[in-house]
């Protein structure tokens, strides 16, 4: 049985995800006979890098390609491509293991070689581009610059810095399209259709959690549901959900915002120590709880915390005035400077439950009109002002002797 990832891998440009800059632009040249010799991808994992580079030698090769510059996707040319079978005329390289000067000459000299036809291309995608060295890239400096007829380079990566400090005369041979992190609400649409597809009935919420789950990767999302679906049939729910992946549940979040906001600090002790003997991940603990931190400094500053699920939206609206936005934004900064801190350290316990104690501890931010009613009440009794007190008599002049 195939993955999800790779079942539902698309077969056109207008089936890719969120990057319909780069999939119009794409289109565009192939049906206008404007292609490039060489395109360098870049993005995030799981934005769809690969995918593009597919689609296009799919389309460059397409027995039945639209007048738009549509692959088919079903001619056995667009099928051997899309499924990644060994072919003439499309050659995938990992460069993480295939990143020397020898394996760039190589790569030169079967550049050399014409397609198999005479309207066919030949495409060669270099996965994980950053990874090829410096006397590597030299030794393809020379094809980009003057690249045999019918010949084009896709190079995807997810660190086009790397490249430019290794490489940077590549990067003026090349078109550069920078891929966009698919949202969360994105994600959750097309996972929907998918398990829509595959008959499996799902919580709204599940598909949330594991929206934020994939951190802006489709490919995360879609092997986390694979990782969920596998743990047994039937509707897949938030408590399965929550159990496959190891997420933490809602109420804890829940539990120690309300142990900040009430001030509770001696309640930290007793259920940090109660997450720890569950086996909760302590860094997966700071990083939910800094999303629930900004999904309620998002709800007090009157806006939606779209990323959240239906039911932490419903409990964070309830608690609404409890923390100032001030005071959120000072929790979030005390979270972020541990951060850094808090992945090295061999005392994650430690440190969490000081950073906890000390946002329940924190001065709260006075606002402005509780600020102006202490000073026209003077800060006296009753809320009365005081009288200022008189001024000093003044010395009386010194006599001449």
């Amino acid at each position: 049985m195939l993955a999800l990832a790779r079942k539902y891998r698309p077969k056109d440009f207008a089936s890719v995800a969120v990057q319909s800059h780069v999939s119009n632009t794409l289109k565009g040249a192939i049906a206008r006979g404007r292609v490039a010799h060489g395109y360098l991808l870049c993005g995030p994992r799981g934005t769809g890098k690969t995918t593009l580079a597919r689609v296009l030698a799919m389309a460059l090769n397409c027995e039945n390609r639209s007048a738009e510059g549509e692959p088919c996707g079903e001619c056995a040319s667009c099928l051997r491509i899309w499924r990644g079978d060994a072919s003439l005329d499309v050659v995938e390289i990992d460069a993480a293991s295939n990143r020397g000067v020898d394996d760039a000459r190589d790569l030169r000299e079967r550049a050399m070689y014409a397609p198999s036809g005479d309207e066919r291309y030949k495409v060669y995608i270099v996965d994980e581009a950053h990874m090829l060295t410096r006397e590597a890239w030299n030794a393809l400096l020379k094809v980009l610059e003057e690249p045999p007829p019918r010949v084009v380079f896709v190079f995807a990566t997810t660190e086009p810095q790397k490249i430019a400090q290794a490489a940077a005369p590549v990067l003026s041979r090349l078109q550069r399209f920078d891929l966009k992190r698919i949202g969360a609400v994105e994600i959750r649409a097309r996972l929907a259709t998918v398990l829509e597809s595959e008959g499996v009935a799902f919580d709204a919420d599940a598909l949330a959690m594991i929206a934020r789950a994939a951190d802006g990767s489709m490919r995360d999302a879609l092997s986390l549901t694979d990782q969920a679906l596998a743990m047994g049939e039937g509707r897949l729910t938030t408590e399965r959900v929550r159990e496959a992946l190891g997420l933490v549940p809602e109420d804890e979040y829940l539990a120690l915002l309300d142990i900040v906001a009430e001030r509770r600090g001696a309640d930290v002790f007793t259920t940090v120590g109660r997450l720890a003997e569950a086996g909760i991940d302590f860094g997966g603990l700071l990083t939910g709880l800094a999303d629930v931190l900004r999904a309620q400094l998002a709800i007090e500053l009157g806006g939606e915390a779209a990323d959240a699920s239906d039911s932490m939206r419903e409990a964070l609206a309830a608690r609404k005035g409890r923390l100032s936005p001030g005071d959120l934004l000072r929790m979030l900064n005390a979270l972020g400077e541990l951060e850094p801190r808090f992945r090295k350290s061999g005392q994650q316990q430690l440190l969490l439950e000081t950073l906890l104690v000390r946002l329940a501890l924190m001065d709260r931010t006075l606002a402005l009109e509780e600020v102006l009613r202490g000073i026209s009440g003077g800060g006296g009794s009753g809320g009365v002002p005081r009288e200022a007190p008189a001024p000093p008599a003044p010395r009386p002049a010194a006599r001449a002797p």
